[in-house]
């Protein structure tokens, strides 16, 4: 078997850009579909799948670790988020075409299940960008929270940290406590709600905000610095005794180890559309697994990326629970057929052959390619300084 052709399809899904990649084999009727998504960064990711294609071509897409050496390795420049989301959607191609040559999902090829179904969590609003960022109002937070419990979920990420510089007053952290013990008293302790940091403190903020939201109980606040530096996310782990999780914007096993060695968190986040693939995400799981951290995969991505995540969280033992975006536009499982199945906010087994999905390439041409709005570059302090969204 030998690859023939490797091409994206993008699709606007309005808060963000799906960017699908195919990979086409010269057995008849035998593809591949995976996902490289990357907000605002949608043509850079497709003009590095197409970089990569020429090093593709007549190659087995079966040796899935060999390609993905050889795109890492022989690009001779270390890949960022966009070369490593790129081969990201490629990897998984390669594994939906090894599950369908052999007629069986593609969990089985990871190990095989470890658990009966995976529990589930999502966003406020949706795809409603403003709604799942901007949502700083009690009234607004509640319904919206309680909209996604009636729809099933028993967990609920929520987003409502102020942008914040270095230093914050009083008056932002009564606020923010405010917030939460409100949202924990209208949901519940039967739901568990995750606060997304979105790396928008610095660590005195970060402690002084988890402190005031400790007694309502947060399933675990993520990312509450900005990823660069492992030891400032060591601070504030070692300062709150809330979980605190991080990974959503690192990739690869190597740029995780230094959080693994200084025990910075207590979950990790690796993104399957970012961080390398399945085989990089398994890696980086086991990587944590040896300092007994738990994996929640970062996905508020497309279709193709929740079949992807379904096959890693079946087969991975210290998986606990699943990031998903489901809502986001109406039409998402007309562009993506699918078998997968949700019960009481949890995603049964799937066991087609492959990932289970099929793109409707028909239906895709129907939302080409749209700039989304860049939200972030409105964000500012009160003096107009940029802040990190």
């Amino acid at each position: 078997m030998k690859i023939t052709a490797v091409r994206t399809l993008v699709v606007n899904a309005e808060m963000r850009n799906w960017v699908f990649v195919k990979v086409e084999t010269d057995q008849d009727g035998l593809f591949g579909w995976g996902e490289a998504s990357l907000e605002w960064k949608t043509r850079a990711v497709a003009g590095a799948v197409e970089d990569f294609a020429p090093m593709l071509l007549g190659e087995d897409p079966t040796r899935i670790e060999h390609l993905v050496q050889k795109l890492y390795r022989q690009s001779f420049w270390r890949l960022g988020v966009i070369g490593m989301s790129a081969i990201s959607g490629i990897e998984q191609a390669c594994w939906d075409i090894l599950g369908k040559s052999l007629g069986v999902p593609v969990y089985k090829l990871l190990g095989g299940a470890v658990r009966e179904r995976v529990r589930m969590y999502t966003h406020l609003g949706g795809g409603d960008m403003r709604a799942v960022y901007e949502t700083f109002d009690a009234g607004p937070l509640i319904d919206l929270a309680r909209q996604v419990i009636e729809r099933g979920y028993t967990a609920v990420k929520v987003v409502f940290v102020p942008y914040s510089e270095p230093l914050m007053g009083i008056g932002h952290v009564r606020k923010f406590a405010s917030l939460m013990e409100r949202l924990r008293l209208a949901v519940g302790e039967s739901v568990d709600i995750m606060i997304d940091f979105h790396g928008r403190t610095y660590p005195a903020m970060a402690v002084e905000y988890i402190h005031a939201v400790a007694e309502f109980r947060p399933y675990f606040c993520e990312e509450p610095v900005p990823p660069e530096n492992v030891d400032a996310l060591r601070q504030v782990r070692e300062a709150v005794r809330v979980p605190i999780a991080t990974g959503e914007r690192l990739t690869t096993r190597h740029q995780f180890r230094e959080i693994f060695e200084k025990s910075a968190c207590h979950v990790i986040q690796p993104d399957l559309c970012h961080c390398g693939g399945l085989l990089e995400g398994k890696k980086i799981a086991a990587m944590a697994e040896a300092y007994y951290m738990g994996v929640a995969p970062h996905n508020p991505l497309g279709p193709v990326a929740n079949a992807v995540a379904l096959h890693f969280a079946l087969s991975t033992p210290n998986f606990l629970i699943q990031e998903d975006m489901l809502t986001d536009v109406p039409w998402r499982w007309d562009v993506v057929e699918h078998s997968l199945t949700t019960r009481d906010g949890y995603w049964q087994i799937c066991d087609q052959p492959g990932l289970g999905i099929r793109v409707n390439e028909a239906e895709a041409a129907r939302h080409p390619f749209r700039q989304e709005i860049i939200h972030s570059t409105t964000i500012r302090a009160a003096d107009g300084a940029v802040l990190d969204w």
